[in-house]
């Protein structure tokens, strides 16, 4: 008499077992790779290669991110009404092409910072347009039951190339120099782009309705008015808002610190941000376990409370071993604002309907991202002024500040996150 054969185990693999999720997960592997090397390339190319000073930095950091305060709205009307993968592969090919123009103009000794900004401002722009496409994405691709899942695992290998990014460019920038360096997140991005077009799984044309024609106005004051229903919505944009304003000051003044205050090299430089990517790795890789704990709601503001008042450890080192242990407090950082962003994009995406998906989080990013050219024009200012140790500390006191909204919004005693109708407006 033979045996039944033994029960089958869930693999481990989970959604990396199907083929399109496997693609998009790889495509984030290079584009975010890309990305990483850009983060530590482009301010040294203007810190090293064109002697730029404090201010300069923080517009350079400001026009980075200025493309949310100018397109974050229209972007996600425009993308609700496009095919989402295919604003995703145009803008990550159009991005490799700008950022191309650095060594190009630097080699023809055409580069300033102004043609810096250009290119920082253009590439902006279009991360605005990918990343409104990418979130609104991923719930046709994996559907909403898998959501907290998808975003973990997409989290994850954004995190390795946080880690792989900032150890690749370090010794690159050392040893061809910064702008060369930008040469491998244009590759990064082209790779993305192509491998995103073999994504076979595309999200239902959206069908006309009679007498609905495109207004762009109407469309946007749909997506502000759903997340102004719900004030958990509410609480964790402005949340992001505070945080990423002050973060921004803080990174901005952080590379002029570790260049300038304690005469760390590139590569050296290099290995305290790949710390960061391993904290950012070990959140996304306990985001899931951790929010089933804690709660997926408490989270969200927990996981800050916890992890922002460590960034204080930085402007109080010198040069030595505390280097080390305020590279931990970086990491841990990044660790608690991981499984955040894990379990309040989770939260985001189940509750929003399909047809709202790229204006909700187009007008979540333009609310939290609108602060962020702020805080690289503060961040300059302030380390004008008062020197890049004490916007470290006013830095650090923002982002601790940033979790109230959430601490006295209804996530304060949410367990779990809600599916569609579930949250009702008042957020109980």
């Amino acid at each position: 008499m033979s045996l039944p054969p033994p029960p089958s185990r869930p693999s481990r693999l989970g959604l990396l077992r199907d083929p399109d999720f496997g693609r998009l997960f790889a495509a984030t592997a290079l584009g975010q790779l890309g990305d990483r090397v850009i983060f530590l390339a482009l301010p040294l190319v203007a810190i090293v290669a064109l002697d730029a000073d404090e201010f300069q930095v923080g517009l350079l950091t400001a026009m980075t991110t200025a493309g949310s305060l100018l397109v974050g709205l229209p972007a996600g009307a425009w993308v609700d009404r496009m095919r989402k993968r295919s604003v995703m592969i145009s803008t990550d090919l159009a991005r490799a092409l700008v950022l191309t123009t650095v060594p190009v103009a630097w080699w023809a000794g055409l580069l300033t910072v102004w043609w810096l900004y250009a290119v920082a401002l253009v590439h902006g722009v279009l991360t605005v347009f990918f990343d409104v496409a990418y979130v609104s994405y991923l719930p046709h691709l994996v559907g909403r039951d898998h959501l907290v899942e998808g975003n973990s695992k997409l989290s994850a290998i954004r995190s390795v190339t946080s880690i792989s990014g900032p150890s690749v460019a370090g010794p690159l920038v050392g040893w061809v120099g910064a702008p060369a360096t930008l040469l491998v997140s244009a590759a990064g991005m082209a790779m993305s782009g192509l491998l995103a077009i073999t994504i076979r799984k595309r999200e239902p044309k959206r069908e006309p309705v009679p007498g609905d024609q495109p207004r762009l106005a109407r469309d946007i004051k749909e997506g502000l008015s759903f997340v102004l229903k719900y004030p958990a919505l509410r609480a964790i944009m402005v949340s992001d808002a505070m945080f990423n304003l002050f973060l921004v000051m803080y990174q901005t003044m952080l590379l002029v610190f570790l260049d300038r205050k304690l005469g760390l090299s590139s590569s050296t430089i290099g290995l305290i941000l790949s710390g960061m990517g391993c904290g950012a790795l070990l959140g996304a890789l306990s985001a899931a376990r951790v929010a089933r704990r804690v709660g997926q709601g408490r989270v969200i503001w927990l996981a800050s409370l916890v992890t922002c008042p460590l960034t204080a450890l930085m402007p109080l080192a010198r040069p030595g071993w505390s280097v080390c242990v305020a590279a931990a407090g970086l990491a841990s950082l990044s660790l608690g604002g991981v499984i955040r962003v894990v379990a309040q994009s989770s939260f985001q995406q189940s509750l929003t309907p399909d047809r709202l998906l790229g204006r909700v989080s187009a007008t979540a990013r333009f609310v939290s991202w609108g602060g962020i050219p702020l805080g690289g024009l503060l961040g300059g200012a302030s380390g004008t002024a008062f020197g890049a140790t004490t916007t470290l500390w006013i830095g650090t006191a923002g982002m601790t500040l940033s979790v109230l909204p959430n601490m006295l919004s209804p996530l304060r005693t949410m367990r779990t996150l809600p599916v569609g109708d579930e949250l009702d407006p008042v957020g109980r």
